[in-house]
């Protein structure tokens, strides 16, 4: 993220790791994953560190070529890649690259993918900052309604409102005090259970905004986007949400 950004509680039940109930897509606790990521900088660098920290096998790929990955890649362990290649066979595949470069992705990357592959969006409309003006989401269109659209595969968004360095310093053991709740919105139950249990892993609560006509609630300008606070808080920041975005996050 580049500026902090703000992310409602799903109360449902969810069905627990390991119960009969588990979406197909669900690996069994403790099972290595096979995670792709698509994007090397603050955010993608810094999730390659968790996710191999915790086990996972990570591929990792950017714009410039796995060449210029070497140094990630002997420090964490994870495989530098193409960007046609990071989704291949991969559970998980994270897409964390400018909002502009979306459109840009090869087409059918995520062919390879395993079945029922959920794909996290980490990504920020800045249309003054970087991005450019997108008139679908000027016209009311969420950002990661814009960008299932543009890579033709539904998404679940997640750590768009987070400080890279949080990803590092903030993870708590399951039942802390305290622990930081992430926001994580999508229409896909089953690769959001996946993701939510995957955020769990490397030290997360998360908190449900709903499906992606709600994930506006966690865009640039709302409460809880750089909210790094426990799930009572960022429930109370996703609830207070305007959807009319404010003159700094406009073209």
């Amino acid at each position: 993220m580049r500026r902090p950004t703000h992310s409602v509680r799903n109360t449902s039940p969810v069905p627990e790791v390991g119960s009969a109930t588990r979406p197909a897509n669900q690996p069994p606790e403790g099972q290595v994953m096979k995670i792709g990521i698509i994007g090397a900088g603050n955010i993608g660098g810094n999730l390659t560190r968790r996710f191999t920290a915790v086990g996972h096998d990570v591929s990792v790929a950017n714009s410039r070529g796995p060449q210029t990955l070497t140094e990630l890649a002997a420090e964490t362990g994870a495989t530098p890649v193409t960007v046609e290649e990071a989704a291949r066979d991969a559970q998980v595949v994270v897409v964390t690259i400018p909002l502009k470069a979306v459109p840009n992705l090869p087409s059918g990357f995520l062919d390879g993918a395993a079945d029922g592959v959920a794909v996290i969006d980490t990504g920020n409309y800045y249309p003054q900052q970087r991005d450019g003006k997108i008139a679908e989401i000027e016209e009311g269109l969420t950002e990661s309604r814009w960008t299932e659209r543009q890579i033709g595969h539904p998404v679940v968004k997640a750590f768009n409102g987070t400080y890279a360095h949080d990803i590092l310093d903030k993870p708590r053991a399951k039942g802390t005090p305290g622990r930081v709740a992430l926001p994580v919105s999508g229409d896909d139950e089953a690769a959001k259970k996946v993701v939510r249990d995957l955020l769990d892993e490397i030290g997360f609560d998360t908190v449900d905004t709903g499906g992606q006509d709600e994930s506006w609630r966690q865009q640039p300008g709302t409460a809880v986007y750089g909210l790094a606070a426990d799930v009572d808080a960022v429930t109370k920041a996703l609830s207070e949400a305007s959807p009319e975005r404010t003159a700094e996050w406009r073209a």
